[in-house]
């Protein structure tokens, strides 16, 4: 069993969460690549949940698709507490869901500094009617892949949480 197959128990979780709560959600990927629209997707019915997934690589993309902050990008980076939270709320806004989460990270081998080392990993948290929250991590530098495995398990994570806490509309 590969690792992101060991995390399809959690992905069902958010959707049996979300589906319970009659919420639609929104990725917006950057370090993830679009992962965690992928392991949402691989399970059967997910389509009564998952409204769409933005892949977001480069600054064009986050500016263009989610009406990322020029000027913050420029001063904080893409890899921030602000992109994150812009990632989020940019997904929100242009896709029918009710919750969404975004990543941005450093998952290597390069791109690391000594402010924003290789594993540094942003997560966005929107949910509609206001909440707006964000997750740092610092992820152990033990490859790509594992970088990557432990984003998408800990946005899985948000979203459940995010899930769990919402009245049921």
């Amino acid at each position: 069993m590969t690792d992101l197959e060991a995390l399809l128990p959690l992905a069902e979780k958010v959707l049996s969460a979300c589906q319970e709560k009659g919420l639609m959600v929104v990725t917006a990927e950057s370090c993830t690549g679009g992962m965690i629209a992928g392991i949402l997707t691989e399970i059967a019915g997910s389509s009564a949940v998952f409204d769409r997934g933005f892949v977001t690589y480069s600054n064009d993309a986050k500016r263009d698709l989610l009406q990322v902050n020029e000027a913050d990008l420029e001063t904080y980076g893409a890899v921030s507490e602000q992109i994150a939270r812009q990632m989020a709320s940019g997904a929100l806004a242009n896709s029918r869901a009710q919750i969404a989460v975004s990543v941005t990270g450093i998952a290597g081998p390069g791109g690391g500094s000594e402010d924003k080392p290789v594993g540094t990993v942003y997560f966005g948290i929107a949910v509609e009617g206001g909440r707006l929250e964000y997750k740092h991590c610092l992820f152990p530098d033990e490859g790509r892949g594992a970088i990557r495995g432990l984003s998408i398990k800990t946005a899985l994570e948000l979203l459940l949480n995010a899930a769990q806490s919402v009245s049921a509309r």
